[in-house]
């Protein structure tokens, strides 16, 4: 009996220091403009699109396993593999529509910072450059440890929407019906919004960021099933909480009628209708979310810039030991916090850009991610199996399929 609870605590600390990338991307992908669609998909289709989300779930945790895999077993990033494997020019092409699709992502976010702050009566003015410093100072001057372990800190926020949904007393008879009972609407807004769903929950950040903390960390092939696992839960957690926002906004706007744009209006309109607990923590959950994305998606960028053209990154490199992945990082936040400065920016236009860059980015990713684990060379016995690489292929169709409808969508008009 001893020898067994020794056995299983030693497994449990393994886990717990593998535990991380696979968490933190997934519950970073909950950013405010992924915070923003739920909350409009729950104002505007009430529970009628929780049934995406088992999709969601299943696609992404096929996708994000692969790059897990790749990191424990090469020991690279995702775009240094990309630029070893095919040609210079098509990495180049990859890394600026990545560089430009994640500068308006954090466009994004920060907007969810400043949203989120003035519900709190402060004004973005003062809020977003102390939020800047603070996640530049977080990262730059931190270490690897010290920032994963702020980061995972910040993963338990998500847990307002939990909280948020409950206060809001959703029919959860009805509310579970809804998440086995796939339904369908042929106008535009409701399928733009099972695109953005189901499209956008894999976005093209997410595999560069995962794959290079895996490798950051020193995750190596002998902690394969536990990085697995780590993937696994922050898949799971990551759709748990899409699935309480939803919730919590198709009880109570859905319900009144009331039409929202983005996620701040969502906190706004719930302090009538659920009362003030439930909006200010769904505030709180938009601003941890916006402080939260801001920090890794232009992290990941750096990270796979520099991978993609050799230059030293890592979170435990000092500027002068990496000044390209330090430098990068920082013109990033500088960039996107400047555009929200601007008196009478127009956000929305900003976010639909964003949606189409990682719209055409994500089949090239996901084409890469598949013809690389599938190569015996590279990947050995850790290699797709036939069946897996099919499903694969067929996961890749599917979603470009969706990422082309989504373009059309966005530039047409929902």
């Amino acid at each position: 009996m001893g020898g067994w609870l020794r056995q299983r605590w030693a497994r449990l600390a393994i886990f717990l220091a593998v535990m991380g990338p696979g968490i933190i991307t997934g519950n970073v992908d909950n950013d405010a403009n992924g915070i923003a669609t739920y909350s409009v998909a729950g104002a505007h289709f009430g529970y009628g699109l929780l049934w995406t989300l088992v999709l969601s779930t299943v696609a992404l945790a096929l996708v994000q396993e692969m790059v897990a895999r790749m990191g424990a077993v090469t020991g690279k990033g995702l775009a240094d593999l990309i630029r070893e494997r095919f040609r210079a020019r098509l990495t180049v092409f990859v890394m600026v529509v990545l560089v430009l699709a994640n500068w308006a992502n954090t466009i994004g976010d920060f907007a969810g910072v400043a949203g989120a702050m003035e519900i709190f009566g402060v004004s973005r003015y003062f809020a977003l450059p102390l939020a800047a410093l603070f996640v530049w100072l977080l990262v730059v001057r931190g270490s690897l440890r010290l920032v994963e372990r702020v980061f995972l800190g910040a993963t338990l926020i998500y847990v307002t929407y939990v909280v948020s949904a409950i206060l809001a007393r959703p029919p959860w008879g009805e509310v579970l019906r809804a998440v086995v009972t796939p339904t369908w609407q042929f106008d535009r807004p409701y399928v733009a919004l099972v695109i953005g769903l189901i499209g956008t929950t894999i976005a093209p950040w997410m595999q560069f960021y995962q794959q290079a903390a895996v490798v950051d960390k020193g995750i190596r092939e002998q902690d394969y099933g536990y990085a697995r696992l780590d993937t696994y839960l922050g898949v799971i957690s990551l759709n748990v909480v899409a699935f309480f926002i939803v919730v919590a906004c198709g009880a109570t706007l859905f319900a009144r009628g009331v039409t929202i744009q983005d996620a701040a209006d969502a906190a706004v309109a719930l302090r009538p209708l659920a009362g003030p607990y439930a909006a200010g923590l769904f505030a709180i959950g938009l601003l941890n979310a916006g402080l939260f994305s801001v920090a890794i998606i232009p992290l990941s960028t750096a990270y796979a810039v520099c991978e993609a053209f050799g230059w030293e990154a890592g979170l435990d490199r000092s500027p002068r030991e990496a000044p390209v992945f330090v430098g990068l990082f920082t013109g990033l936040i500088v960039a996107s916090a400047l555009v929200i400065l601007i008196p009478g920016i127009p956000l929305i236009p900003v976010m639909l850009f964003s949606q189409v860059l990682n719209g055409m980015l994500l089949p090239f990713v996901l084409f890469f991610i598949i013809l690389l684990t599938s190569d015996r060379e590279l990947m050995g016995r850790y290699r797709n199996t036939p069946v897996f690489s099919l499903i694969s292929w067929v996961l890749v169709m599917v979603l470009a399929a969706l990422s082309l409808l989504l373009i059309v969508v966005t530039l047409f008009g929902a």
